[in-house]
């Protein structure tokens, strides 16, 4: 299992890669505009007033975000952002094929269910990346947000929708301009990258020093 999926992973990743590759010069001439846009369609939780944003660049795909976003994130929310003290962002930035696909989703999705879809990917992550293709693992994921109301023929739709993919690609690509990401997850807190540990203790410290 483990060999079928290395190969399907190299043959995949790569032409992920080459797709980020040519993304990123078209992305440089249209810089601004896709920017802007993209900070316009920002998902996020807490007050927009916040003294601390704090930027989570995470791949649906990747396990070490979907404990962060089991473990961690809770805790920032119970404890900073429903007390007003901090907003947290979430960013794209997938790894492969698979989770931008689940990248995708999200954003074509109504917004009100946003949230939810980030809470019900990553609970379900063993499950619907258990597959040794990409079309093995769209009909996972299908099956999966089936239950948020998306149909198959939505799901298509909005995997196959160019300015969704864009966007996401461009934001990915200026993630790793401005903040020399390379791993997921990656946070940023008012605008630096976090140092060490992705821990709720480590986090914690940093907050504590802003507020």
């Amino acid at each position: 299992m483990k060999s079928t999926m290395t190969r399907w992973n190299n043959n995949i990743n790569l032409l992920f890669l080459i797709k980020i590759f040519l993304i990123y010069f078209i992305f440089i001439f249209k810089f601004f505009s896709s920017y802007a846009d993209n900070e316009n369609s920002l998902i996020a939780i807490g007050s927009n007033d916040a003294k601390v944003k704090i930027k989570i660049y995470s791949s649906f795909t990747c396990p070490h975000c979907a404990n962060f976003h089991k473990q961690v994130v809770p805790e920032i929310k119970k404890n900073y952002v429903d007390t007003g003290k901090v907003q947290l962002i979430f960013m794209d930035f997938p790894l492969d094929q698979a989770a931008f696909n689940a990248s995708k989703i999200l954003h074509c999705i109504e917004q009100n269910k946003q949230i939810g879809f980030l809470d019900t990917i990553y609970e379900t992550q063993n499950q619907w990346t258990d597959g040794s293709n990409i079309n093995e693992i769209n009909v996972n994921l299908k099956k999966i947000v089936k239950s948020l109301g998306i149909t198959s023929s939505r799901f298509d739709k909005c995997v196959n929708n160019k300015d969704i993919e864009d966007k996401i690609l461009n934001a990915r690509i200026d993630g790793h301009q401005k903040y020399s990401i390379n791993s997921t997850p990656t946070i940023i807190i008012n605008e630096k990258k976090l140092e060490g540990s992705v821990s709720f203790k480590n986090i914690k410290k940093k907050i504590e020093k802003l507020i």
